[in-house]
């Protein structure tokens, strides 16, 4: 990508595409292309093939999706399904038709079977049953994944994916029904704290490894992977480390500042097991992470509060 090159990033918005924004941005892009769910339903073929037509961008982040953690995944597993092979199918399908010169696709760990052995290698994919309580999100992603293997081997397109693993950072959703693992316990240690709560309960055993990218870092991967790589594989990117949800806890507990006891309750679900990325492929690239998890976690702690993201 060269500075005048015209960038469409889908899902400016959410936590990745703002990041990738952000970065381009820093960088000195000029022509950033960019449209908010309600200027462009990108569930719609006509209306994304009408904005591909009309705007014609060189390069693709599909960084758009519907997204949530596992009590989002499992309550709303149509929407989850419909909305992001939708998205995927068409952003994809427009791209090969407007000839965009290249088009980064972004997943998600959970392609992964539920059972698959660790680290996960970009070959483990479909080797085995899938986590059912996000089973219908997982399937969209890996639709996207192969629509991008298949429109390079059958058209030649310069399609490529990335797998990132579990991201945190700005611009994350802190709902308390609808949030991911990390931003969940932000939110839950620091209104116990402001409101001097004796505990703080932890869904599951916290017995599950879990592995946290700085979304910053995957924006630098994706740029990075956007410039130097054009293959029919995609590639995981991490940080190559995990730790288990009970040292999460512990961790985040620290930087809040909260004094009270984790009570973990064993009747939630607990996910899968252990999802930690194999990211050689990506290593030997020459990209490796740079924010540690417990820098990075101050940096979103202390912005999530000055946004006040973390109020009822």
């Amino acid at each position: 990508m060269d500075k005048q090159s015209k960038i469409y990033i889908a899902g400016h918005r959410g936590m990745v595409g703002s990041a990738i924004h952000r970065k381009l941005v820093a960088l000195g892009f000029k022509k950033i292309i960019v449209r908010t769910s309600t200027q462009l339903d990108l569930r719609s073929q006509k209306a994304v093939q009408d904005f591909f037509e009309s705007e014609k961008p060189d390069y693709v982040f599909l960084a758009a999706a519907k997204v949530g953690g596992i009590h989002a995944n499992n309550i709303y597993r149509a929407e989850f399904l419909y909305d992001n092979l939708m998205i995927a199918s068409n952003i994809i399908h427009a791209a090969h038709d407007h000839h965009v010169r290249k088009l980064l696709f972004l997943g998600s760990s959970c392609i992964y079977p539920k059972l698959a052995d660790q680290p996960l290698k970009e070959d483990y994919l479909l080797s085995g049953p899938l986590e059912q309580t996000n089973e219908p999100y997982a399937i969209a992603k890996i639709a996207g994944i192969k629509l991008c293997e298949t429109y390079r081997d059958q058209y030649g397109d310069a399609f490529i994916s990335a797998m990132p693993t579990n991201l945190y950072g700005p611009n994350d959703n802190y709902h308390p029904e609808n949030s991911h693992v990390l931003p969940a316990l932000l939110r839950k240690f620091h209104l116990a704290k402001i409101k001097h709560e004796p505990h703080v309960e932890i869904w599951g055993t916290g017995q599950p490894m879990r592995e946290f990218l700085h979304v910053d870092d995957l924006a630098d991967a994706c740029l990075f992977l956007m410039d130097n790589y054009d293959k029919k594989q995609f590639v995981n990117v991490g940080t190559g480390a995990d730790f288990t949800i009970a040292d999460l806890a512990k961790l985040i507990q620290k930087i809040v500042g909260y004094e009270g006891k984790l009570v973990f309750n064993t009747d939630k679900p607990d996910g899968a097991p252990r999802k930690l990325m194999d990211v050689s492929l990506l290593n030997q690239l020459g990209w490796k992470a740079s924010i540690s998890l417990e820098e990075g976690i101050k940096k979103t702690y202390q912005l999530a509060i000055e946004n006040n993201s973390l109020v009822e």
